[in-house]
């Protein structure tokens, strides 16, 4: 009997336990990192805006012209029941879209090679531990720019970590959590897997372009208007982003994730600031209301 205890996947057609899932070497989506992907939070048996996440999912693959045989509805019954294959209560669901090679014969180009499906539920990721949460992130900005969306859009998420990998090395170097690339204009942009708010004067902003259109960022979003929060979308400038009086950053893995040190400066009292704190929470009791939940269907395991 197969085991599914750590995760389930689902590839070309075919459901497996994740660790039976593979792909071949010679596949464009390995050796180009010509790949697509979208990632839903399940929480206490229930997806987090999974439509959403489908929905950019979609337009990241129209983007990429990647067009594998499963509809809107195929993905949605195949993640369904891959968290049910694995039981999980609480996991981190992926959807990537993948280019083969194309067959014999042909030209060695994108346009000659099929695209296919491999999603994976496995549990709960957090890009943040608990301590870390407690106290805030320490982020720095890098050196290393952020590939320009001339080149590659950041609108479509993408494999193509090279810039976010490098900061988090100097991240690390630094002794930080994380990094927040800025562009060539000195302006930021985001995160290896995260957007970026920072908080001035009362006014929360957030970059204009530049970064990933995320669920979650929409999610902070939502919750500003219902608090009454001032919010905009414009371009911060690295040295106000160093000044702020809060930050935080947000993703599927892990929510809404305060920020207590940038390059070394501590804000506030050293914790997660008020404003933040607040967003923070209200996510979360949103969340357990059932807020853009829906339910795992359990019986497609």
């Amino acid at each position: 009997m197969d085991d599914y205890s750590k995760g389930a996947a689902y590839l070309s057609g075919d459901y497996m336990p994740l660790d039976r899932a593979r792909i071949p070497v010679t596949h464009f989506a390995f050796r180009r990192s010509d790949v697509c992907y979208d990632v839903v939070g399940v929480w206490d048996g229930a997806f987090f805006r999974l439509d959403d996440h489908i929905r950019r999912f979609r337009a990241s693959m129209v983007k990429l012209r990647m067009t594998p045989p499963e509809s809107d509805d195929d993905i949605r019954r195949i993640l369904h029941r891959i968290v049910a294959l694995s039981g999980l209560r609480r996991a981190y669901v992926a959807m990537d879209c993948l280019r083969a090679s194309p067959p014999p014969g042909a030209p060695r180009s994108a346009a000659f090679a099929p695209s296919y499906l491999s999603c994976f539920a496995v549990p709960w990721i957090s890009l943040a531990d608990d301590g870390q949460m407690a106290r805030g992130l320490h982020v720095v900005i890098p050196d290393v720019q952020r590939i320009a969306p001339e080149a590659v859009d950041p609108r479509v998420k993408n494999f193509h970590w090279g810039d976010l990998t490098a900061g988090l090395f100097q991240a690390h170097d630094a002794g930080a959590d994380t990094a927040v690339l800025a562009d060539a204009r000195g302006m930021i942009t985001e995160g290896p897997g995260f957007n970026v708010f920072s908080i001035t004067g009362g006014t929360i902003a957030t970059p204009r372009c530049g970064a990933l259109e995320g669920i979650t960022r929409q999610s902070v979003m939502d919750l500003c208007a219902e608090l009454g929060l001032p919010l905009e979308l414009r371009d911060i400038p690295v040295a106000e982003f160093r000044q702020a009086d809060e930050a935080f950053v947000c993703s599927t893995a892990g929510g809404i994730m305060p920020v207590s040190r940038i390059d070394g400066r501590i804000m506030g009292n050293d914790r997660p600031g008020p404003v933040s704190t607040r967003l923070r929470d209200r996510f979360w009791q949103k969340r357990a209301e059932g807020w853009h939940a829906t339910p795992v269907d359990y019986s497609l395991a």
